[in-house]
């Protein structure tokens, strides 16, 4: 397991990343909240510290088991399904940081739970996050997110538990004596490749490889963001384009576990910006349900490409935060299915109405589902001047 330097790192990177996120300075009198599965409770713990070393005030709390979370599924009515705590809202409405570290003891034990099911609390929960989104357009809210090395991560991946802890380590550079400096220089280049990618003009890109032909417009008043402090590890830099002009087909060679689901060779057929056909070898029933989770569910939110040059990712980790951010021999692209980012906004978020949203093709939805492709591929951006530009090959930034 992680030693007790390695925790201590991982605690520092992790506050790295909610200082980063934040537009506004992290204050002494900040409410942090620490969400936490219980075989994490040693990095909760480095956290809880730390947070009170900066003067902040931190709110533990514990997640919900995979027996709590299987019970509440089988056996919730529909009010249950649909209950929001007393004083969760006006908590939300405070809340300065939130840390979430996940370390689960299972991730198939809702694979028997209808989607259905669990998009109605997904539904209910959503004004929770509208909240949050809110505030982080502001300024006055961050978050990142890690997960905590377990024999059922470890086992889904096909690896050894001392083996998955060794590629968290290695990703997270928890291994260096001062990995806050590593996560810095990467912030610096990703910022430089962003800065690039925002000043060309970007029309519609064009993604190629073995089994991907897609097209996918990036909109207008669009900007590339990525490797800001969400997310540790992140690697990806990507925008939420206008999802009405998506076209062609999307191919994800890299399994997903979605809801304790596993899907496997996800094939995607885009039309005018909505998904017309869908397939997948395994999990092809839950795909089909999750597709059908509300109207923006068929559209694309997300489009992402990670540089292998940056990430040392380098095997399915059967968790969707280290598999977006594979890098490998090729690095990798994901879309998403389902909900934009209001962050990719070129003006400022917090001006970004419902109508604007809709009016710019940003994408509403309960689900956000990234599938991920590792094949060796080219991305050629059509420039609105007419000029065509490859900007990626052979798993990293070329222009």
């Amino acid at each position: 397991m992680l030693s007790n330097d390695q925790l201590d790192r991982y605690a520092d990177i992790l506050l790295w990343g909610l200082k980063t996120s934040r537009k506004n300075k992290v204050r002494s009198t900040d409410t942090v909240m620490i969400r936490y599965d219980l075989k994490a409770l040693s990095l909760a713990e480095k956290l809880y510290e730390k947070i009170l070393l900066l003067g902040c005030n931190p709110v533990p709390r514990l997640l919900q088991t995979s027996r709590m979370e299987q019970k509440f599924y089988e056996i919730g009515n529909q009010r249950q399904l649909k209950f929001i705590p007393p004083g969760e809202a006006a908590l939300y409405e405070k809340l300065n940081g939130n840390i979430v570290v996940l370390a689960p003891e299972s991730i198939t034990h809702l694979a028997h739970i209808e989607p259905a099911t669990i998009s109605k609390t997904l539904k209910a929960r959503k004004f929770l996050r509208d909240i949050l989104d809110n505030r982080e357009d502001n300024g006055d809210f961050s978050w990142t997110l890690a997960i905590y090395p377990t024999e059922t991560l470890a086992e889904h991946a096909g690896m050894t538990l001392q083996e998955y802890t060794d590629q968290i380590a290695k990703a997270c550079f928890l291994n260096s004596a001062n990995p806050v400096k590593q996560w810095e220089s990467i912030y610096r280049k990703a910022a430089s490749i962003k800065r690039r990618l925002n000043r060309l003009g970007i029309n519609t890109l064009h993604v190629e490889s073995e089994n991907i032909d897609l097209f996918v417009k990036q909109g207008d008043q669009r900007r590339w963001v990525g490797i800001s402090g969400h997310n540790i590890p992140s690697f990806e830099l990507f925008i939420s384009p206008d999802w009405r002009g998506t076209n062609g087909v999307y191919y994800a060679d890299q399994p997903s576990y979605k809801s304790g689901n596993l899907v496997k060779d996800i094939r995607v057929e885009f039309k005018k910006g909505k998904v017309i056909d869908a397939t997948a070898k395994q999990g092809n029933n839950f795909l089909l349900k999750q597709l059908e989770m509300d109207a923006g569910a068929k559209r694309i939110g997300e489009f992402s490409l990670t540089d292998k040059n940056f990430s040392n990712i380098e095997r399915f980790m059967a968790n969707t935060l280290y598999d977006e951010n594979f890098g490998g021999k090729y690095g990798n692209c994901h879309i998403a299915l389902g909900s934009s980012y209001s962050d990719t906004y070129a003006g400022k978020p917090d001006e970004l109405s419902a109508e604007m949203k809709k009016s710019l093709g940003f994408n509403t939805s309960a689900l956000h589902w990234d599938i991920v492709n590792t094949e060796n591929k080219r991305v050629t951006a059509h420039l609105s001047g007419g000029e065509k530009m490859v900007i990626y090959d052979n798993g990293q930034f070329v222009f």
